[in-house]
This record gives C-alpha cells, sequence and structure tokens, in this order.
C-alpha cells in the first residue's frame, strides 16, 4: 500500500473503533510479501483476538496472497477466538490501481454476551437459516498453520492413521489451495504431521490425485 492509502485506512481503523467501542477491533494488514510473518500495521481494541501490531497473517490474508484474482469482499460472517469468544466479522480486500490485493482490512465485533442474551431469549424468538462453524482467528502464523492443518483432516473426514494415499492428496491440494505452504517451513511440519516425506510433499501438491 502507498502512503495515502495507509494514512487513510489508519484514521479509518480509529474512527471505527471509537464509533463502535471497545468490543470492535478493527485492524489492517499491508501484504509485505518480505515480511509475511507481520503483517498487522494498525489495529485497535486489539484485546478482541489478543493481537498486536507486527503480529502475522489470518487465513483471509494467506487466501490473499495465494488467490488474489479469485477474492471478493467477505462481509457479515463468523470468526471464532482461541479462547472461546464468537465474532462477527467482515473482511474488505484492498486493491491498487492495477487490481492486485495490497492488504486486508477487518472489522471483528464481539457479540458474545448478544449471543448469551439470544440464547436466554431463544423461547420466545423463532429463526431459521445455516449453521456454519465460525472460522478461527488465530495470533501467529504457528497457530494458523495448526488451524489450517485441522481444516484438512475435516475435508477428508477421517483421522491421519486411516487416510489412504488419497486422502493425503486430498487434505495436501487443500492446504496447497488456501495458501498454507507461503508460510515458512510450512512444508516440514506437514510432512511431519501426514507421515510423508518432503519428496512425497511435493508430488502431492502437484498431483490431480483421484
Amino acid at each position: 500500500m502507498n502512503e495515502f492509502q495507509l494514512a487513510f485506512l489508519k484514521q479509518l481503523t480509529r474512527g471505527l473503533a471509537a464509533q463502535f467501542g471497545e468490543n470492535c477491533e478493527v485492524v489492517l494488514h499491508d501484504f509485505n510479501k518480505d515480511h509475511l510473518d507481520q503483517t498487522i500495521v494498525a489495529i485497535e481494541n486489539g484485546h478482541v483476538t489478543h493481537r498486536q501490531l507486527g503480529d502475522g497473517p489470518s487465513h483471509a490474508v494467506l487466501q490473499g496472497l495465494k488467490n488474489p484474482q479469485e477474492l471478493s469482499d467477505h462481509l457479515n460472517y463468523l470468526t471464532r477466538t482461541q479462547d472461546g469468544r464468537i465474532l462477527k466479522s467482515s473482511t474488505i480486500y484492498i486493491r491498487d490501481e492495477e487490481g492486485q490485493v495490497v492488504g486486508l482490512f477487518a472489522i471483528n465485533y464481539d457479540i458474545t454476551h448478544l449471543l448469551m442474551v439470544e440464547n436466554a431469549l431463544r423461547p420466545l424468538i423463532s429463526a431459521q437459516g445455516e449453521d456454519k462453524e465460525p472460522e478461527a482467528i488465530v495470533q501467529n502464523v504457528n497457530d494458523l498453520l495448526d488451524e489450517l492443518i485441522a481444516q484438512s483432516v475435516r475435508v477428508v473426514g477421517k483421522p491421519v492413521a486411516l487416510m489412504t494415499k488419497e486422502d493425503k492428496i486430498k487434505a495436501i491440494q487443500f492446504l496447497n489451495g488456501t495458501g498454507a505452504f507461503l508460510i515458512t517451513k510450512s512444508g516440514d511440519k506437514v510432512s511431519r504431521y501426514f507421515g510423508i516425506s518432503k519428496y512425497t510433499l511435493y508430488n502431492y501438491i502437484g498431483s490431480e490425485g483421484t
């Protein structure tokens, strides 16, 4: 992002956080690939997710780096912090004049207490809709990689000990699609987790599977 974008978005970050109060975290990521472990350049009310300036990327940031042309803003969805609180989130991708994704602007509003009130009032209200597992918000790239690996296992639907070669290919390709291998030394950790060599890992990444 250029200096004008950064200055404006930092001002907007402060303004939105002030408007909606201490339960509203507003965070700005700068997609500088040379500093993938330190994408957060502005954050207000960081106590909501226990993050601070200089912390690493979220899942959405990795998606932006991996598949920038396929992204669209993700608005009004649920996320989950590591200590179990539920947030109502919106993610807006920032693009330059050429349409390249250069950053991410996110709003995370803690609705945990509101949900407790809703549960107390549930007998008096009715609601229908698709139940979705909230996305996890992590504090660093190691936690993010652990979460993505756990997601890959859920995609396959069976523990690693019971996975066939085809299952592992499916899991590895899921991780590749999320941008997990942009994380430094992720290949080593993924190889150990799935009990395969680095050579096999690279073959699985390039394989179409069955």
